[in-house]
């Protein structure tokens, strides 16, 4: 290479702000949910600065959008870089995007510095990661995993009822000319940079946070079905009222659950009762239960205790509950030579780190059934995401993207060295 490469801070500051606009909401956010109009454009304008630096795309049939920047021997597994441009309804800013858009800066850094890598380097944005609009979440890498978009997946609804194989259609369409790939292809590694979405690193004041791995998720869909009634003529011993069940069930289980072992999450996000109506008893009220360990055992035992406390509220008020599991992916562990990947990297740019785990599931968590993977965090303020406040100090934004350009680099001499690093398995499964 004629120069070592380096990222250009400002170039990033201003393509992030530029992606920030599509989906803009008044408060300063950014609601881009998967596969709406906003997703779509924001896609549209990754591919012209893609092909704007000659970078080949391609996309499959998740509507996942590769970019590549091609090495000396095109017949090698690529590193992959990548991350999400969907957001929450209220997202900020720098959820998914900072990850798409520091390793597009990757890229471009290789680009100006005139590198030569012995294999390819691509980027990946990843569909549907949040899961807010479709459910599961981190649907695209899961799809690319598996190497199959399972079939409930292609009917799931929407809240405005839109059908997913119908948006994918609409998604897919916005880039007639990209090659259609199938999905799931080799690769040599994965790297992933994302906001911390917690405070440990700021609090440090540490820009660099090496992810070790990632805590277990089950999500629970719970309904408590009783007998709708007049608001007013229904004596409380003649009413079956599932709302008071969940009211008394979720009470309770917030009041043990986190205090009773501080690795535990438990949160509802979503609560609907049934009919809605102002002066009458429910019929029914579902709500949605998000659970979080990173221990496997632990986590079976909070999903056991929720079904059970349920169970139990259910038959106090005299109604039923049933259940429906939305989604279920195991702790894991990134491998050790993926970490000090990270870790050379960082400590050549002068960068401190700091190992912790992750209570989000990215998309990094299915990409690790396919090849060595790791993720790099970079501080936001005050812990804040899932929220239009979101924000990341300029001085993060730069190191984060400068990490993960190093890394890629320091993976990039190990395997044209040849050194050793497992590409199945390496992932392993923690509990």
């Amino acid at each position: 290479m004629s120069r070592r490469p380096a990222i250009r801070p400002e170039r990033l500051a201003a393509r992030l702000a530029r992606f920030a606009e599509i989906g803009a909401t008044p408060r300063g956010g950014v609601n881009r949910q998967a596969l709406t109009e906003g997703d779509r454009q924001a896609r549209a304008l990754l591919a012209d600065l893609a092909l704007a630096r000659g970078f080949a795309l391609r996309q499959d049939d998740a509507a996942n959008l590769f970019l590549r920047r091609e090495g000396g021997d095109p017949a090698l597994p690529p590193l992959l870089l990548g991350s999400h441009l969907d957001t929450q309804p209220t997202g900020g800013r720098f959820d998914g995007a900072l990850g798409v858009l520091a390793g597009f800066e990757v890229l471009e850094a290789l680009e100006d510095a005139g590198a030569r890598t012995g294999r390819a380097v691509e980027l990946v944005s990843w569909t549907n990661e949040e899961g807010c609009r479709f459910a599961p979440g981190a649907m695209g890498s899961q799809a690319f995993a598996q190497g199959q978009i399972a079939p409930e997946w292609r009917e799931a609804r929407a809240p405005d009822g839109a059908r997913l194989d119908d948006e994918l259609a609409l998604t897919l369409a916005v880039l007639p000319g990209v090659l259609l790939a199938p999905l799931g292809s080799p690769i040599a590694a994965y790297l992933e940079l994302h906001i911390e979405q917690g405070p440990i690193l700021e609090r440090e004041d540490v820009p660099v946070g090496v992810v070790t791995g990632i805590q277990g998720t089950i999500w629970l869909e719970v309904t408590l079905t009783g007998q709708a009634a007049h608001a007013g003529t229904t004596p409380l011993d003649f009413r079956r009222d599932p709302l008071a069940a969940a009211t008394r069930l979720l009470a309770a289980l917030h009041g043990e659950v986190m205090p009773s072992d501080p690795q535990a999450r438990f949160t509802v996000g979503r609560i609907e009762a049934s009919p809605g109506s102002v002066n009458a008893v429910p019929e029914s009220v579902t709500f949605t239960v998000d659970l979080r360990h990173p221990d496997a055992a632990r986590l079976a035992a909070l999903e056991q205790r929720v079904r059970e406390a349920a169970m139990r509220e259910a038959e106090r008020a005299r109604c039923t509950a049933s259940f429906r599991p939305l989604a279920h992916m195991p702790p894991l562990a990134f491998p050790e030579a993926m970490l000090e990947v990270i870790e050379t990297g960082a400590g050549r740019a002068g960068l401190p780190t700091l190992r912790l785990i992750s209570g989000a599931f990215h998309d990094a968590l299915h990409v690790a059934r396919c090849a060595p993977t790791a993720m790099i965090f970079c501080p936001c303020r005050d812990g804040i995401s899932h929220n239009e406040a979101e924000d990341v100090e300029p001085r993060f934004v730069a190191a984060g993207a400068t990490a993960l350009l190093e890394a890629s680099l320091a993976f990039l001499e190990r395997a044209e060295m040849g050194t050793s690093i497992e590409t199945r398995g390496a992932a392993m499964r923690a509990g």
